[in-house]
């Protein structure tokens, strides 16, 4: 940490730390994120070291900068990405899961024996335009299936094979119901589809009992709490994601092109089920919307004046528009602070801010606001739609509250 702020220390040499301001700090964090060599932990630890450093220097404007978003930045997309996955080979749903507990053959094992099978699989899946967690989910399951065998060839099964499968998961691992359909709907998968086995017939199993829960709603009050309690980015974050009842994913993924302030809507492109809806956009957090665009766009600029300055397009659209990469209206509205160099193409990419940054600082919030409730991020669309509309009551439109009352009613 000592030589981390050394280091910051002599980047600027003519200048004292009390003359220092926070355009300075964000300066030298950009330029630090363009270094691709860097690892996670090496990022976090220099924001850390900096953040100390002018902590015990007692300059007033510390809290202008927002630390954590830098920290946040710190993590970068890995291949098994639902944004970037498809560009890479499939994988488990875990990546860091190297070996199935149901076995002591590895999934690194079982891919390499059962590479054919496996690709025909994640190629059905893509031709019939399934959702990318879904492909990981399956080929994760599958996986599991085949380990539990023996490492045997699935065509080589039957349906009894399958039974004891899905028995071992209620039983002996003690699986939710959900988690033991899921790991049925896969291989009903593999084997209709995939092995063309039409006459398949799942026989009578030991099922996972499946108990009703209630979801976890917050009030008016603990929303309002929490909310104060998010800082910078993530506070805004937090705000779109209870004004508009956008999900996580398509919060982080939203792009500069999809906000639109004239019609005072959000563009929700490739929701659940592959479709887009319209969201409307609170009219309490256009300014903050309006600012955090602003700060993309002087970053994206300085980009494109060191040659990079490239996003990720989704499908086939970097082929179809060579130059559409750097463009303006593609980039991601709540980017990463740092670069991620492609390890296929070599290029150097500024993808959106990791999801898991959001929900550590839903979490620290909660706590901090006292809720004994469990909260994550996706609570925040399990608002009763009175409270919802309450909160965007105080300056929107008429026709702004029909549109968020419409949207309210639609996210239950």
């Amino acid at each position: 940490m000592v030589r981390r702020a050394e280091q910051y220390i002599a980047a600027f040499p003519d200048r004292k730390l009390a003359e220092q301001c926070p355009a300075d700090v964000e300066r030298y964090l950009t330029e630090l994120g363009q270094r691709s060599e860097l690892k996670d932990w090496q990022f976090r630890q220099v924001v850390d070291a900096i953040r100390i450093l002018f902590e015990l220097a007692g300059v007033e404007w510390l809290e202008q900068v927002d630390w954590e978003q830098w920290r946040a930045s710190a993590r970068r997309l890995e291949p098994s990405h639902p944004t970037v996955a498809r560009d890479y080979e499939a994988g488990p749903a875990n990546p860091d899961a190297d070996s199935s507990d149901d076995s002591n053959h590895s999934f690194a094992e079982i891919r390499k024996t059962h590479s054919a099978l496996l690709d025909r699989v994640v190629k059905t899946i893509r031709v019939r335009g399934m959702a990318i967690r879904t492909e990981q989910t399956y080929v994760h399951w599958m996986m599991r299936y085949i380990a539990f065998s023996g490492n045997r060839d699935p065509s080589d099964l039957d349906v009894t094979h399958i039974g004891r499968f899905l028995e071992h998961l209620a039983v002996d691992r003690r699986v939710a119901a959900s988690t033991q359909s899921l790991a049925l709907n896969a291989l009903v998968f593999l084997y209709r589809e995939v092995l063309g086995r039409e006459d398949l017939d799942v026989g009578g199993f030991a099922r996972a009992k499946r108990p009703r829960r209630l979801p976890t709603v917050l009030t008016h009050a603990e929303v309002t709490a929490l909310l104060d309690q998010l800082d910078g980015v993530h506070q805004l974050m937090g705000s779109l994601l209870y004004g508009t009842g956008m999900r996580l994913m398509e919060c982080v993924r939203l792009r500069v092109q999809d906000v639109d302030f004239g019609y005072g809507q959000i563009l929700i492109r490739n929701a659940k089920g592959g479709k887009d809806r319209v969201a409307p956009l609170p009219e309490r957090a256009q300014d903050g919307l309006r600012d955090q665009l602003a700060r993309v766009k002087v970053l994206h600029e300085n980009d494109l004046a060191e040659s990079y300055g490239e996003v990720y397009l989704p499908d086939a659209l970097a082929r179809k528009y060579p130059d559409a990469a750097r463009d303006w209206q593609w980039q991601y509205v709540f980017p990463s602070g740092r670069l991620s160099r492609d390890p296929r193409s070599g290029s150097a990419r500024r993808h959106h801010l990791h999801e898991s940054a959001l929900q550590k600082a839903v979490n620290r919030a909660a706590r901090a606001a006292g809720i004994t409730k469990r909260v994550g991020p996706h609570r925040l669309r399990h608002i009763p739609s009175e409270c919802r509309i309450s909160a965007l009551n105080d300056r929107q439109s008429e026709s702004s509250q029909q549109a968020a009352y419409a949207a309210a009613v639609h996210s239950g």
